[in-house]
């Protein structure tokens, strides 16, 4: 099933960044946070992060942490044929692709989206723009987390989900159970009408 997805934004010292929650997980625009140090290109501010020693172990480790499909030997391969040249670089797109990291969302296309990390991911990279960034970063970000619309925009969400697998049960029991006991005139509503129940129960008010 594809995963739903909600996109809001919070305001860090008068830089929009996007956020991006994707199934029960927040991620923050590592885009949105390059333009902070680049306004005119920020992709190159995340690759020259990313080529950092420094950057490779952390990211490396958070995804032996907490991903259970990271491609270690592909990740080891990369630390010690690659990584010891100068002329290391790493871009988002290339660390996905090559060990199945789910720590950073990286898409792009007509209506590019960017970069996007996990804010674990996403505050090393603010404090490594600067440390002053990443405490306004994370201040407002636990703003988003406490903001009753974010919330009640996850809730709908969620419940919108669940009205989705409940609806085949439903619909499913209808025809097996109902349909056979009704006329022809009567069964071209009987879905419709069925499915109403659900959205009554679940979001208070009828499809209409």
């Amino acid at each position: 099933m594809k995963k739903d997805i909600i996109e809001t934004e919070i305001v860090v010292q008068e830089n929009k960044i996007r956020v991006m929650r994707v199934g029960d997980t927040d991620y923050i625009s590592l885009t949105d946070l390059s333009r902070y140090a680049n306004e005119e290109n920020p992709a190159n501010v995340i690759i020259h992060w990313m080529s950092s020693k420094n950057t490779f172990n952390y990211i490396g480790l958070w995804e032996q942490l907490n991903n259970d499909n990271f491609y270690f030997t592909e990740f080891s391969e990369i630390k010690i044929n690659e990584l010891v040249k100068s002329s290391f670089t790493l871009s988002p797109r290339k660390w996905i692709a090559r060990t199945n990291a789910i720590g950073m969302i990286s898409k792009g296309g007509k209506y590019s989206i960017g970069t996007f990390a996990h804010p674990d991911i996403a505050f090393e990279f603010a404090s490594w723009l600067s440390p002053e960034f990443k405490l306004y970063l994370i201040k407002e970000f636990e703003r988003l987390k406490k903001d009753e619309l974010y919330k009640e925009k996850i809730e709908w969400q969620v419940n919108r989900i669940l009205s989705k697998v409940n609806y085949l049960v439903h619909t499913n029991a209808v025809k097996n159970y109902i349909v056979p006991n009704l006329t022809d005139k009567q069964k071209r509503f009987a879905y419709a009408n069925e499915a109403d129940v659900l959205n009554v129960a679940l979001f208070g008010m009828t499809t209409k």
